[in-house]
């Protein structure tokens, strides 16, 4: 496979962090966390191909990610990426649409988007 650059990564994660934006805006919540997860999981893997120039593995674990780049992270960083993992799991594997419906709440989603832009942008300047 080959390499792909991180400045294609971080392009990918920014572009899926505006779909998280388009989908909180049209009510979409449970999309909008599984796109907030892959954008922070995009916007790692450009910072590990940066750092160690070779694809990043193919996972979805972000604090896995995190450990393998060695990046340094705040607590509060470290227990939202543990959060946000959590979170996305059932939006990749819903037992069941109308219980993942009314789990998944705007005021939650929007505090989980906003921390994901901040994420996003930090990860960038690393």
């Amino acid at each position: 496979m080959k390499h792909k650059p991180a400045c294609e990564w971080l392009e990918q994660a920014e572009y899926d962090l505006k779909m998280a934006t388009v989908l909180f805006k049209n009510k979409s919540y449970i999309y909008t966390i599984f796109m907030s997860h892959l954008a922070v999981e995009k916007a790692l893997k450009g910072l590990y191909a940066k750092r160690l120039k070779q694809n990043p593995p193919k996972t979805h674990d972000l604090v896995y990610l995190v450990r393998q780049i060695e990046l340094e992270v705040e607590p509060q960083q470290q227990e939202f990426l543990q959060m946000l993992g959590t979170l996305s799991v059932p939006t990749r594997y819903p037992e069941t649409l109308k219980k993942l419906l009314a789990e998944y709440k705007k005021e939650e989603t929007q505090e989980v988007l906003l921390q994901t832009k901040g994420l996003v942008k930090w990860l960038k300047i690393q």
